[in-house]
């Protein structure tokens, strides 16, 4: 039986390496969002510098791992073997939850789905002792941490409005002093702020955040023998003056003498430190739960108990974690900063909702986000007739944007917002989650920091009227995602803690499980996000040259002729079946595929917009070739929604002789695609001449058809009008292919 337990500590520290991957790859955005969205610094510096901040701050975290142990349930209630059904539920679904939710993109918060896992798990495992005992449901309260455990959920909740509340005030403070503009300041007011900014991260990082962990009991001979706790709390106001005047002069000698923007210095102290505070906070939410096994473990070796009959007291008391064990999870957490991609992409949902300028939407609005833009837009209407018209005329001059935001329009180049907002956002941000942690709340830092960047947003005025129901959708759907993680977290923690309560055979299905999910769904994230590097590297510099162009729309054309083989060949399939679903699926992704090409077309407007120097010739080239593959994709989808709707109007399958002459189609089309495909994978260019022979034969192929059907259409039933509107359809992709290659080839022979 000792066997089985070791299995489950093993199983448990393999899910907490994991669990350190996926939890990194969500919360990277707390604290990397601000300074890649200002483009303070280069990434290099970033990633520095917050990998920095992790190392320390893990190494500071032994205070918080007490939370997995005690801070939701009574664990002297529990058994040992019941509290290791506990622990392995709560880290099978804390894993799974959290891939799932950076599979989509959206930041959520590994502190709601650790808490909400203990509580689920603990639930399950009360209830099912009550039934077994056949207490009454009542007795379940008594399981439960129900004091600290409601001032958790209460401090997380209120969280979402204090954050957002306090970003958006101290914002618009801080943008009316120094407006847009805030380089062209005094370096006196430049300083005063920088002694401000820096003083409220040192003090409430490194002194007040330091009282939470186990080092705030260290004691100075010099100072009596008191604590680092005592010293704070008997000269708080004397070290907050002290550090304001120290860094307000730092700051002023850093401006004046070394002429160096002191914005730029906060950003990287405020990464940092927001990364301390983030590791500090949030390692409990993925080794916590294991390291909670691992000591439960040996307190059940060293006891000589049976699992079923040790109470687990010891978990009541407190129980110091070794420092290495800390530094080998600070070092995966840093590892995993460096190569994510999953990282970039929840990143970038929360940068897009902080944007200065135009992009393209993420997401679509919603009833709800209309109405509070209504009711928000007629509140500042009422606000704006009670405000003197020379003193609104001043406050709107101070939050007019600089060119900087206004102009630069190309995703190369253009910074989501300016540093003013980037150091608001980490000082806010930061000062939140270090209260938080110096009285050992497991506030969730997604949160905290999300909540600041998108108040700071509102304040900024960055939502503007035509982008502003998008953002708040956007910000409504990440908080719609946040209360369906604490369901789902509490329910399938429930679940799989009474599926192995009830018989230890689950166990290893459900660890076996969770790996092979975790590999399909990474295998499935490496191929989506090799296409999208693809389509985004036309944004590249090297599109200013006529080579680019060449090199750059070999790969756009690949892409999608790749995939419009693949569309036209299941759009041919699901005609001839009749089958509506494949039809609509198909349907589904050639919608995906037009916007994708459309969204080539306007990365050029945008970069010709943001940058004069642009190649015209270059320029031209780009814009005709996306041209033809955009009346290619186009005709495509009208093709995908003409067959979808003579589907659904006539579920009958189709006579065989107009199945064969779309299976004939299928394959002229099959034939072209693939040895253009080859021409491009090859980079044989001379082979061009070839296709555009093929093509025209097709072409005058197809257009025999069409005069068939058209010379003797009266005879004809409506299956044949479908096959004219095809064959019409069809002639015109293969012209707009024609004059895609011959384009090319012009290129390409002349280059």
């Amino acid at each position: 039986m000792e066997n089985v337990y070791l299995f489950f500590v093993l199983a448990l520290a393999f899910l907490a390496i994991a669990d350190l991957i996926v939890g990194v790859s969500n919360d990277a955005v707390n604290f990397l969002s601000s300074a890649i969205g200002s483009k303070a610094v280069s990434f290099k510096k970033i990633m520095i510098i917050a990998s920095l901040g992790i190392a320390l701050g893990a190494i500071f975290s032994s205070g918080m791992m007490e939370v997995a142990r005690k801070g939701i349930f009574n664990p002297e209630l529990y058994y040992f073997d019941e509290i290791m059904i506990i622990f392995l539920a709560v880290m099978i679904t804390d894993i799974l939850l959290l891939d799932f939710f950076n599979t989509l993109g959206l930041p959520t918060s590994t502190t709601v789905s650790i808490v909400f896992e203990l509580l689920g798990a603990a639930v399950a495992i009360g209830a099912y002792k009550i039934w077994e005992n056949n207490q009454s449901i009542v007795e379940l309260i008594n399981y439960i941490n129900t004091s600290k455990a409601t001032q958790i959920i209460l401090g997380i909740v209120l969280s979402v409005f204090i954050a957002f509340t306090i970003g958006a005030i101290v914002q618009w403070i801080s943008r009316l002093i120094l407006t847009f503009d805030f380089d062209k300041n005094s370096k006196m007011i430049s300083s005063i702020f920088g002694g401000i900014a820096i003083t409220s991260i040192t003090y409430f990082i490194l002194i007040k955040g330091l009282k939470g962990t186990s080092y705030s009991q260290t004691t100075f001979d010099y100072f009596n023998g008191e604590t680092i706790n005592s010293i704070i709390d008997k000269n708080t106001t004397q070290i907050i003056i002290y550090l304001t005047i120290i860094w307000s002069l730092v700051s002023f000698i850093y401006s004046e003498i070394f002429k160096s923007n002191i914005y730029k210095l906060i950003i990287l102290i405020g990464t940092f430190a927001l990364a301390l505070a983030f590791a500090g906070n949030d390692l409990v939410n993925f080794i916590g739960v294991p390291i909670a096994a691992w000591q439960s473990y040996e307190a059940w070796l060293s006891s000589g108990i049976p699992a079923d009959q040790l109470t687990m007291d010891v978990l009541s008391s407190k129980v110091e974690t070794p420092t290495l064990i800390l530094f080998f999870a600070g070092a995966i957490m840093v590892v995993t900063l460096w190569f994510s991609s999953r990282a970039q992409n929840v990143l970038k949902t929360s940068i897009d909702l902080s944007d200065q300028g135009e992009i393209k939407e993420k997401f679509k609005a919603n009833l709800l986000a209309k109405l509070l833009v209504k009711i928000s837009a007629s509140t500042n209407s009422a606000i704006q007739k009670i405000i003197p018209a020379r003193i609104k005329e001043e406050i709107d001059n101070r939050f007019m944007p600089s060119n900087q935001l206004l102009l630069s329009n190309t995703i190369i180049e253009k910074p989501a917002f300016d540093m003013i907002r980037a150091c608001i956002n980490l000082i806010v941000a930061s000062i939140l989650i270090s209260i938080a942690t110096s009285y050992k709340l497991p506030l969730s830092t997604t949160y905290v920091t999300f909540m600041v960047a998108m108040g700071t947003s509102l304040a900024d005025r960055a939502w503007g009227t035509e982008s502003a129901v998008y953002r708040v959708s956007g910000v409504l759907n990440v908080i719609g995602g946040w209360f369906i993680t604490a369901i789902v977290a509490f329910s399938a923690a429930g679940l799989v803690a009474f599926l192995m309560k009830f018989s230890l055979y689950f166990m290893p299905i459900l660890f076996l499980l969770t790996c092979f999910l975790i590999y399909r769904n990474y295998l499935r994230y490496s191929e989506e996000s090799k296409k999208i590097k693809i389509e985004k590297q036309i944004l590249e510099v090297e599109k200013n040259t006529v080579k680019g162009v060449i090199n750059e729309s070999s790969k756009n054309i690949q892409n999608v002729i790749k995939r419009s083989r693949k569309i036209f060949t299941i759009t041919a399939d699901g005609i001839s079946k009749s089958d509506v679903k494949l039809l609509e699926k198909n349907s589904r992704q050639v919608t995906k595929l037009n916007d994708e090409v459309d969204q080539l077309q306007d990365n050029i407007f945008k970069y010709l917009k943001a940058n004069d120097k642009a190649n015209e010739k270059a320029t031209q080239l780009y814009l005709l070739l996306l041209e033809k593959l955009t009346i290619t994709t186009k005709n495509l989808g009208k093709i995908s929604k003409r067959t979808l709707k003579h589907v659904k109007e006539d579920r009958r399958k189709l006579p065989l002789s107009n199945i064969k002459v779309i299976l004939n189609l299928d394959n002229t089309f099959d034939n072209v695609y693939n040895q253009i495909l080859n021409i491009f994978e090859e980079k044989d260019y001379k082979k061009i001449e070839e296709v555009l022979l093929k093509i025209i034969q097709s072409n005058e192929e197809i257009q025999e058809e069409i005069s068939f059907y058209k010379d003797s259409l009266e005879q004809k039933n409506k299956y044949d009008v479908l096959h004219l509107d095809i064959l019409f359809l069809s002639s015109e992709i293969l012209i707009s292919l024609k004059e895609l290659l011959e384009n090319f080839y012009s290129i390409n022979t002349s280059s």
